[in-house]
């Protein structure tokens, strides 16, 4: 099933409001956006529209804008990012307040429905900047141990995680792989990436391996056929991203470790490649990111790590 249904999304919105959010979508895809990027996009702004709807008091005069999105206020919005902080977390109402900027964007300039932005002096929320903990060797030996065995799904689970592991990409790309982007000659694997960024990738004899063993006993599968790589345990379907994620999750349960999802392999990959001393042009190729931004946010654990390392070496405040 794909991630984006546009009916589901709407759910509870105006027929006015539906409709924009419909044109917007084309849009999007005439665009070439990614669907995670359309849907986020798009729920941002369907999230608005009901809240504005359950929400109009007289402070907040806001039964114009629940009905029509050009009627949106800077109130409006300031409200709903203010609720969206108190009911969930600053960092999503960060996530919403990008997708309306992009929402009133189109608004204005694609579809000139309205003259100025109710985002124009909307203050973006400001977010905690945590170090992400990365998940060391010792937790993956645990959840790769989980997958021990030769039965499908443990060489399915293995081969998938050691390419998380390995490669460090994002959920959706070592999700969406088709049969075709593995090269067992090359040892290599054809990432399609955000904003139709491709790039191709090696990876390791153990992970070759994995991947290999998997190929043997996927060929003997009912769904073999499929152009998909990664296949559910029954009915001869796809496994989604959401599936691998909800998979990852239960092998890091029954290894007894808490909190594993693909993207802490990422991070890792960057805290380990920087604290290597890898150069940060490199990384940004093999991980697939155009904002020299990521390195710093995905490598801070590791400049973290190497500044302790140096602290200790030095001996500072131990000579006296």
């Amino acid at each position: 099933m794909p991630l984006l249904d546009l009916d589901k999304i709407t759910t509870g919105v105006s027929k006015t409001w539906e409709g924009f959010l419909r044109d917007w979508d084309r849009s999007l895809r005439a665009g070439n956006y990614p669907e995670t990027t359309r849907y986020n996009y798009l729920l941002a702004a369907a999230q608005l529209a009901r809240y504005l709807n359950e929400n109009a008091t007289p402070d907040l005069e806001a039964d114009d804008a629940a009905e029509d999105p050009t009627e949106v206020t800077r109130a409006h919005v300031e409200a709903f990012q203010g609720w969206m902080i108190e009911t969930r977390s600053a960092s999503t109402a960060l996530n919403k307040h990008k997708g309306l900027q992009q929402f009133f964007k189109w608004l204005m300039l694609d579809e000139e429905e309205i003259d100025r932005s109710p985002m124009e002096r909307v203050r973006q929320p400001k977010t905690v900047k945590k170090l992400i903990p990365v998940i060391r060797d010792d937790d993956t030996r645990k959840v790769l141990a989980a997958c021990k065995g030769k039965a499908f799904l443990q060489l399915r689970d293995e081969a998938i995680i050691r390419l998380y592991y390995n490669t460090g990409a994002r959920l959706s790309e070592v999700g969406n792989l088709t049969v075709e982007d593995i090269d067992l000659v090359t040892d290599s694997v054809h990432y399609h990436g955000k904003g139709s960024r491709d790039r191709r990738v090696r990876f390791g004899p153990k992970t070759a391996r994995a991947v290999s063993r998997y190929l043997r006993v996927r060929a003997k599968r009912k769904g073999a056929e499929l152009p998909d790589l990664w296949l559910a345990d029954r009915g001869g379907k796809r496994l989604a991203p959401n599936g691998i994620k909800i998979m990852i999750k239960r092998r890091g349960l029954s290894a007894g470790v808490k909190g594993v999802h693909a993207h802490r392999w990422r991070h890792n990959f960057a805290h380990e490649w920087k604290r290597a001393g890898g150069d940060s042009g490199d990384l940004m190729l093999l991980l697939g990111w155009v904002s020299e931004d990521m390195p710093r946010h995905y490598g801070a654990s590791a400049a973290a790590e190497r500044a302790q390392e140096t602290h200790q070496r030095m001996g500072i405040g131990e000579n006296v």
